[in-house]
């Protein structure tokens, strides 16, 4: 670990086990531990060492957080902070570099495990199934928040017809199906809301996109849960083999030829 740096973590879906290697053994080291303490599990910052500065950072606003980084990297400490998920994905990381480039702060990222790739992972399903779909969209509805370009709306990316993954969406889940309806995609399309993700209250819903807002409504559900829609959560795909051609006997490549097909004995 360098000091007078900053490392941006992802901290994963939730589980605290579920943090890299890397992740974890500088928690460990760290001088300074800012943390998204309404998403990341407390638990985590168990990994800082006794004598660290331990952060929350939902209470604070953009310049306190800067403010707390920059000084503390200027002062020679090392500096984590970590967010959920992977900072790659709506992780809010790069108001904050840009910040510690003009402040001549050196940072790095450290990727984590992405919800979306925990949510496929407890529904037992492959994004990209051979023949079904190659293609995962991350996306979410626009909102007066934070809107999406106007070639990114939910009705546009229908029409791919691929796995879509929504985050920070089940709010406006009606909004959400009627705008994939409109885009392309069909009534009967497999769809399944994941609600916290590898957390002790995680929260599982199955359907279709004719029902899957009742049930968000019944659940109540309003923040922290994925949307997943697409052909690959079917489960007469999850039936059907769709095999690889890469490890297919006939198909030769970089580390294998093809083995002749086995002829049946007269």
């Amino acid at each position: 670990m360098n000091h007078g740096h900053v490392y941006f973590i992802g901290a994963g879906p939730g589980a605290p086990d579920l943090i890299t290697v890397r992740g974890r053994d500088l928690i460990l080291a760290a001088d300074v531990v800012i943390f998204a303490d309404s998403l990341v599990d407390p638990a985590m910052c168990d990994y800082a060492r006794q004598d660290a500065q331990i952060i929350g950072s939902s209470t604070l606003t953009l310049e306190e957080i800067m403010a707390t980084m920059i000084a503390a990297a200027q002062e020679g400490k090392a500096v984590v902070r970590l967010h959920s998920g992977d900072p790659a994905l709506y992780g809010a990381t790069h108001e904050q570099i840009v910040r510690l480039n003009e402040a001549g702060v050196p940072w790095s990222i450290v990727p984590g495990v992405s919800s979306a790739f925990a949510a496929a992972a407890i529904l037992g399903a492959e994004l990209t199934v051979p023949e079904i779909t190659q293609t995962v969209i991350f996306s979410r509805l626009s909102g007066r928040a934070s809107p999406v370009p106007p070639r990114e709306e939910l009705r546009s990316l229908a029409s791919h017809g691929c796995s879509l993954v929504l985050f920070l969406s089940v709010s406006h889940m009606r909004r959400v199906v009627g705008d994939l309806l409109e885009g392309g995609y069909t009534q009967d399309t497999p769809a399944a809301v994941v609600y916290r993700a590898t957390w002790p209250d995680e929260l599982i819903l199955r359907g279709t996109l004719a029902d899957i807002a009742d049930q968000v409504r019944e659940a109540k559900l309003t923040k922290q849960a994925l949307v997943l829609v697409g052909p690959a959560l079917s489960a007469a795909t999850a039936q059907q083999e769709r095999r690889s051609r890469l490890y297919a006997p006939d198909h030769s490549h970089l580390f294998r030829v093809a083995k002749p097909a086995a002829h049946s004995q007269a």
